[in-house]
Protein backbone atom coordinates (compact mmCIF):
# COMPACT_ATOMS: atom_id res chain seq x y z
CA UNK A 1 0.00 0.00 0.00
CA UNK A 2 1.70 3.42 -1.06
CA UNK A 3 1.44 6.79 1.42
CA UNK A 4 1.35 9.64 -1.13
CA UNK A 5 0.81 13.03 -1.02
CA UNK A 6 1.94 13.13 2.48
CA UNK A 7 2.30 16.62 2.55
CA UNK A 8 -2.22 17.30 1.68
CA UNK A 9 -3.18 17.11 5.82
CA UNK A 10 -5.10 13.89 4.92
CA UNK A 11 -2.99 11.92 8.65
CA UNK A 12 -4.46 14.94 10.47
CA UNK A 13 -7.63 13.28 9.88
CA UNK A 14 -10.07 10.24 11.84
CA UNK A 15 -12.07 8.04 9.66
CA UNK A 16 -16.07 7.96 11.01
CA UNK A 17 -18.07 4.87 10.88
CA UNK A 18 -18.58 5.60 7.26
CA UNK A 19 -15.30 5.95 6.23
CA UNK A 20 -15.76 9.73 5.95
CA UNK A 21 -12.95 12.10 7.26
CA UNK A 22 -13.52 13.44 10.85
CA UNK A 23 -12.21 16.54 11.78
CA UNK A 24 -9.71 16.83 14.53
CA UNK A 25 -7.88 19.59 16.58
CA UNK A 26 -4.58 18.82 14.52
CA UNK A 27 -5.89 19.44 11.26
CA UNK A 28 -7.05 22.45 12.72
CA UNK A 29 -4.13 23.83 14.07
CA UNK A 30 -2.46 23.16 10.24
CA UNK A 31 -4.01 26.22 9.45
CA UNK A 32 -2.97 28.64 11.74
CA UNK A 33 0.36 27.59 10.91
CA UNK A 34 0.17 28.57 7.33
CA UNK A 35 2.26 31.40 6.53
CA UNK A 36 0.16 34.04 5.93
CA UNK A 37 -1.42 33.47 9.39
CA UNK A 38 1.81 32.59 11.53
CA UNK A 39 3.02 35.73 13.32
CA UNK A 40 5.90 37.11 11.71
CA UNK A 41 8.63 39.58 13.78
CA UNK A 42 6.66 42.74 12.96
CA UNK A 43 3.48 41.07 14.19
CA UNK A 44 1.84 43.13 17.10
CA UNK A 45 1.00 41.57 20.57
CA UNK A 46 -2.50 41.75 20.35
CA UNK A 47 -2.39 39.20 17.03
CA UNK A 48 0.16 37.24 18.84
CA UNK A 49 -1.98 36.52 21.76
CA UNK A 50 -4.70 35.49 19.86
CA UNK A 51 -2.87 33.12 17.36
CA UNK A 52 -1.37 31.78 20.71
CA UNK A 53 -4.82 31.05 22.22
CA UNK A 54 -6.29 29.54 18.88
CA UNK A 55 -3.19 27.19 19.20
CA UNK A 56 -4.05 26.16 22.57
CA UNK A 57 -7.87 25.54 21.31
CA UNK A 58 -8.25 25.77 17.42
CA UNK A 59 -12.16 24.84 18.32
CA UNK A 60 -12.99 28.52 20.00
CA UNK A 61 -14.57 31.27 18.44
CA UNK A 62 -13.38 34.27 19.07
CA UNK A 63 -15.32 37.17 19.59
CA UNK A 64 -15.33 40.34 17.04
CA UNK A 65 -13.62 42.54 18.94
CA UNK A 66 -10.53 40.41 19.40
CA UNK A 67 -10.39 40.58 15.69
CA UNK A 68 -10.23 44.23 15.32
CA UNK A 69 -7.62 44.84 18.25
CA UNK A 70 -5.23 42.84 15.82
CA UNK A 71 -2.69 45.84 14.53
CA UNK A 72 -2.16 44.97 11.17
CA UNK A 73 -5.12 45.11 8.57
CA UNK A 74 -3.66 42.64 5.96
CA UNK A 75 -3.65 40.01 8.97
CA UNK A 76 -6.81 41.19 10.46
CA UNK A 77 -8.51 40.30 6.68
CA UNK A 78 -6.60 36.86 6.49
CA UNK A 79 -7.95 35.94 9.93
CA UNK A 80 -11.38 36.74 9.29
CA UNK A 81 -11.37 34.66 6.30
CA UNK A 82 -9.52 31.79 7.89
CA UNK A 83 -11.92 31.90 10.89
CA UNK A 84 -14.80 32.05 8.94
CA UNK A 85 -13.43 28.97 6.66
CA UNK A 86 -12.37 26.91 10.16
CA UNK A 87 -16.14 27.54 11.34
CA UNK A 88 -17.59 25.65 8.57
CA UNK A 89 -14.86 22.58 9.14
CA UNK A 90 -15.61 23.37 12.81
CA UNK A 91 -20.09 22.82 12.34
CA UNK A 92 -19.23 20.01 9.55
CA UNK A 93 -19.92 16.45 10.68
CA UNK A 94 -17.35 15.21 7.95
CA UNK A 95 -14.94 16.89 5.84
CA UNK A 96 -17.21 15.89 3.22
CA UNK A 97 -20.00 17.17 4.61
CA UNK A 98 -17.79 20.61 4.38
CA UNK A 99 -16.99 20.52 0.90
CA UNK A 100 -21.05 19.87 -0.37
CA UNK A 101 -21.66 22.75 2.36
CA UNK A 102 -19.73 25.23 0.29
CA UNK A 103 -21.58 24.42 -2.73
CA UNK A 104 -24.77 24.68 -1.15
CA UNK A 105 -25.78 28.51 -1.68
CA UNK A 106 -25.91 30.74 -4.71
CA UNK A 107 -22.34 31.93 -3.56
CA UNK A 108 -19.24 30.83 -2.53
CA UNK A 109 -17.77 32.50 -0.35
CA UNK A 110 -14.76 29.83 0.72
CA UNK A 111 -11.11 30.73 -1.43
CA UNK A 112 -10.33 28.32 -4.06
CA UNK A 113 -7.17 27.52 -2.44
CA UNK A 114 -9.13 25.98 0.31
CA UNK A 115 -11.92 24.34 -1.63
CA UNK A 116 -8.42 22.04 -3.66
CA UNK A 117 -7.13 21.75 -0.48
CA UNK A 118 -10.14 19.47 0.75
CA UNK A 119 -10.79 18.05 -2.71
CA UNK A 120 -7.24 16.51 -2.63
CA UNK A 121 -7.57 15.57 1.35
CA UNK A 122 -10.99 14.08 0.41
CA UNK A 123 -9.59 12.12 -2.97
CA UNK A 124 -6.70 10.64 -0.79
CA UNK A 125 -9.43 9.54 1.32
CA UNK A 126 -10.98 8.06 -1.69
CA UNK A 127 -8.14 6.66 -3.21
CA UNK A 128 -6.68 4.87 0.17
CA UNK A 129 -5.28 1.44 -0.44
CA UNK A 130 -5.29 2.28 -4.89
CA UNK A 131 -1.94 0.45 -6.35
CA UNK A 132 -2.56 2.05 -9.74
CA UNK A 133 -0.47 5.69 -9.77
CA UNK A 134 -1.84 6.47 -12.98
CA UNK A 135 -5.27 6.55 -10.89
CA UNK A 136 -3.26 9.06 -8.79
CA UNK A 137 -1.92 11.29 -11.25
CA UNK A 138 -5.23 11.75 -12.82
CA UNK A 139 -7.04 12.59 -9.42
CA UNK A 140 -4.63 15.74 -9.53
CA UNK A 141 -7.31 17.22 -12.56
CA UNK A 142 -9.71 17.83 -9.47
CA UNK A 143 -7.58 20.29 -7.52
CA UNK A 144 -4.70 21.48 -9.56
CA UNK A 145 -5.30 23.37 -12.84
CA UNK A 146 -3.09 21.56 -15.76
CA UNK A 147 -2.23 23.34 -18.46
CA UNK A 148 -3.06 20.96 -22.14
CA UNK A 149 -1.02 20.84 -25.38
CA UNK A 150 -2.61 19.55 -28.53
CA UNK A 151 -0.43 18.64 -31.30
CA UNK A 152 -1.27 16.41 -34.06
CA UNK A 153 -3.44 15.01 -32.53
CA UNK A 154 -1.83 14.18 -29.23
CA UNK A 155 -3.78 15.17 -25.69
CA UNK A 156 -1.10 15.81 -23.09
CA UNK A 157 -2.03 17.77 -19.65
CA UNK A 158 1.00 19.10 -17.91
CA UNK A 159 0.71 20.54 -14.59
CA UNK A 160 -0.17 24.23 -15.16
CA UNK A 161 1.85 25.88 -12.14
CA UNK A 162 4.80 23.53 -13.16
CA UNK A 163 4.92 24.76 -16.94
CA UNK A 164 4.62 28.27 -15.52
CA UNK A 165 7.76 28.01 -13.37
CA UNK A 166 9.57 26.45 -16.07
CA UNK A 167 8.88 29.74 -18.50
CA UNK A 168 9.27 32.25 -15.88
CA UNK A 169 12.82 30.39 -15.37
CA UNK A 170 11.67 29.75 -11.78
CA UNK A 171 12.71 25.82 -11.98
CA UNK A 172 16.60 27.53 -12.73
CA UNK A 173 16.60 29.57 -9.73
CA UNK A 174 17.68 33.11 -9.71
CA UNK A 175 19.73 32.78 -13.11
CA UNK A 176 17.06 31.14 -14.85
CA UNK A 177 14.66 34.70 -13.85
CA UNK A 178 17.16 36.94 -15.12
CA UNK A 179 17.43 35.40 -18.40
CA UNK A 180 13.83 35.26 -18.68
CA UNK A 181 14.16 38.63 -17.80
CA UNK A 182 16.78 39.16 -20.38
CA UNK A 183 14.57 38.05 -23.01
CA UNK A 184 17.32 35.63 -23.60
CA UNK A 185 16.75 31.94 -24.69
CA UNK A 186 16.46 29.13 -22.31
CA UNK A 187 16.59 25.70 -23.21
CA UNK A 188 13.76 23.59 -23.36
CA UNK A 189 11.68 21.82 -20.97
CA UNK A 190 10.69 18.20 -21.42
CA UNK A 191 8.79 17.04 -18.86
CA UNK A 192 8.43 12.99 -18.59
CA UNK A 193 5.19 11.73 -20.05
CA UNK A 194 3.45 8.74 -17.23
CA UNK A 195 1.85 5.98 -18.89
CA UNK A 196 1.67 2.19 -17.86
CA UNK A 197 4.91 0.99 -18.26
CA UNK A 198 6.69 3.88 -16.14
CA UNK A 199 3.41 4.27 -14.01
CA UNK A 200 5.33 3.67 -10.65
CA UNK A 201 7.96 6.69 -11.06
CA UNK A 202 4.73 8.81 -9.59
CA UNK A 203 5.30 7.36 -5.94
CA UNK A 204 8.88 8.57 -5.94
CA UNK A 205 7.30 12.50 -7.53
CA UNK A 206 3.90 12.67 -5.83
CA UNK A 207 4.57 16.15 -4.92
CA UNK A 208 6.50 17.51 -7.79
CA UNK A 209 3.78 17.77 -10.23
CA UNK A 210 6.50 17.39 -13.33
CA UNK A 211 4.35 14.29 -15.04
CA UNK A 212 2.47 14.62 -18.13
CA UNK A 213 -0.13 12.46 -19.25
CA UNK A 214 -1.76 11.70 -22.07
CA UNK A 215 -5.74 11.98 -22.43
CA UNK A 216 -5.92 10.46 -26.05
CA UNK A 217 -8.55 7.49 -26.39
CA UNK A 218 -7.22 4.44 -25.69
CA UNK A 219 -4.57 5.68 -22.99
CA UNK A 220 -4.23 4.44 -19.65
CA UNK A 221 -4.08 7.62 -18.50
CA UNK A 222 -7.93 8.76 -19.47
CA UNK A 223 -8.76 4.96 -18.04
CA UNK A 224 -7.56 6.33 -14.87
CA UNK A 225 -9.32 9.25 -14.62
CA UNK A 226 -12.77 7.58 -15.61
CA UNK A 227 -11.93 5.21 -12.62
CA UNK A 228 -11.68 7.87 -10.15
CA UNK A 229 -14.95 9.58 -11.21
CA UNK A 230 -16.18 6.64 -10.37
CA UNK A 231 -14.62 6.61 -6.77
CA UNK A 232 -15.30 10.07 -6.28
CA UNK A 233 -19.27 9.60 -6.68
CA UNK A 234 -19.70 6.45 -4.94
CA UNK A 235 -17.62 7.95 -2.04
CA UNK A 236 -20.45 10.85 -2.11
CA UNK A 237 -23.35 10.19 -3.89
CA UNK A 238 -23.15 6.11 -2.62
CA UNK A 239 -24.26 5.12 -6.05
CA UNK A 240 -22.55 2.91 -8.65
CA UNK A 241 -21.20 4.20 -12.25
CA UNK A 242 -19.02 3.29 -14.93
CA UNK A 243 -17.54 5.63 -16.89
CA UNK A 244 -16.34 5.08 -20.48
CA UNK A 245 -14.35 7.59 -22.78
CA UNK A 246 -16.45 8.51 -25.76
CA UNK A 247 -15.09 9.69 -29.49
CA UNK A 248 -18.44 11.37 -29.66
CA UNK A 249 -21.73 11.47 -28.96
CA UNK A 250 -24.33 10.15 -31.41
CA UNK A 251 -27.44 10.05 -29.13
CA UNK A 252 -30.97 11.00 -30.98
CA UNK A 253 -32.16 10.59 -26.88
CA UNK A 254 -29.38 12.57 -25.65
CA UNK A 255 -31.24 12.85 -21.84
CA UNK A 256 -28.11 14.87 -19.83
CA UNK A 257 -25.16 15.89 -19.61
CA UNK A 258 -22.59 17.27 -17.01
CA UNK A 259 -19.64 19.93 -18.03
CA UNK A 260 -16.57 18.52 -16.07
CA UNK A 261 -15.72 22.75 -15.70
CA UNK A 262 -17.03 25.96 -17.33
CA UNK A 263 -16.07 25.38 -21.25
CA UNK A 264 -17.40 21.73 -21.52
CA UNK A 265 -20.32 23.28 -19.74
CA UNK A 266 -21.10 25.92 -22.72
CA UNK A 267 -20.71 23.54 -25.36
CA UNK A 268 -22.58 20.65 -24.18
CA UNK A 269 -25.56 23.19 -22.92
CA UNK A 270 -25.64 24.52 -27.14
CA UNK A 271 -25.15 21.04 -28.85
CA UNK A 272 -27.79 19.45 -26.80
CA UNK A 273 -29.72 22.60 -27.51
CA UNK A 274 -28.77 22.19 -31.50
CA UNK A 275 -27.43 24.87 -31.65
CA UNK A 276 -24.61 25.57 -34.41
CA UNK A 277 -20.92 25.96 -32.79
CA UNK A 278 -17.61 27.40 -33.67
CA UNK A 279 -15.10 25.33 -34.29
CA UNK A 280 -12.60 27.00 -31.81
CA UNK A 281 -14.94 25.94 -29.17
CA UNK A 282 -15.87 22.69 -30.42
CA UNK A 283 -11.50 21.82 -30.55
CA UNK A 284 -11.29 22.84 -26.86
CA UNK A 285 -13.08 19.56 -26.02
CA UNK A 286 -10.34 17.86 -25.01
CA UNK A 287 -12.43 14.46 -23.89
CA UNK A 288 -15.90 13.23 -23.89
CA UNK A 289 -17.44 10.34 -21.91
CA UNK A 290 -20.33 8.42 -21.01
CA UNK A 291 -21.81 7.89 -17.40
CA UNK A 292 -24.21 4.56 -17.03
CA UNK A 293 -25.36 4.36 -13.43
CA UNK A 294 -25.60 0.50 -12.56
CA UNK A 295 -28.70 0.65 -11.37
CA UNK A 296 -31.17 2.81 -13.00
CA UNK A 297 -33.18 3.09 -10.16
CA UNK A 298 -30.90 5.04 -8.02
CA UNK A 299 -31.85 8.10 -10.93
CA UNK A 300 -34.53 10.73 -11.39
CA UNK A 301 -37.35 8.57 -13.29
CA UNK A 302 -37.82 10.68 -16.26
CA UNK A 303 -34.10 9.97 -17.11
CA UNK A 304 -33.78 6.33 -15.25
CA UNK A 305 -32.00 4.06 -17.27
CA UNK A 306 -30.31 6.98 -20.18
CA UNK A 307 -26.79 7.55 -19.86
CA UNK A 308 -24.95 10.73 -18.53
CA UNK A 309 -22.43 12.06 -21.25
CA UNK A 310 -20.23 14.37 -19.71
CA UNK A 311 -16.97 16.40 -21.40
CA UNK A 312 -13.38 17.84 -19.88
CA UNK A 313 -12.31 21.12 -21.72
CA UNK A 314 -9.76 23.86 -21.98
CA UNK A 315 -9.85 27.30 -22.36
CA UNK A 316 -8.32 29.56 -25.30
CA UNK A 317 -5.04 30.00 -23.54
CA UNK A 318 -5.04 25.84 -22.68
CA UNK A 319 -5.76 25.77 -19.32
CA UNK A 320 -7.82 23.08 -18.22
CA UNK A 321 -9.70 23.99 -14.63
CA UNK A 322 -12.24 20.53 -13.54
CA UNK A 323 -15.20 21.58 -11.40
CA UNK A 324 -15.38 17.79 -9.68
CA UNK A 325 -18.26 19.65 -7.71
CA UNK A 326 -20.07 19.73 -10.46
CA UNK A 327 -20.50 15.65 -10.74
CA UNK A 328 -21.58 16.02 -6.74
CA UNK A 329 -24.52 18.55 -7.67
CA UNK A 330 -25.65 17.83 -11.04
CA UNK A 331 -26.01 14.20 -11.71
CA UNK A 332 -29.71 13.16 -12.72
CA UNK A 333 -29.21 11.02 -9.05
CA UNK A 334 -33.21 10.04 -7.34
CA UNK A 335 -34.36 11.29 -4.74
CA UNK A 336 -34.18 8.10 -2.37
CA UNK A 337 -30.50 8.05 -3.24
Amino acid sequence: MQDFWRNSGFHLLEHDHLGRLSITDDFLRAYLVRPEIRPVEESGPNEIALHEALLEDPRRDPAAPALETIEDADARDNYRVLLAFLGKLKRAASLESCYLEIFSGADVAVPPLFIDQLAQIILRNVLDGVDDPLEARAAELFYREQKASVDDGQIMLADLETVEMHASGGAYGSLGRLIVEAQLPTRAVNLDVLDSDNAATYWERDQRHDLVISLNHGRAALAALCRVIERWVRHFLAVEVRVTPLRQIEDRRWAWHVGLDTQSTGVLNDLWQGEEIEAGRLSRLLALFKLDFADPADMRQDVAGRPVYMALGMDEGGAVRMKPQNLLLNLPVGAAS
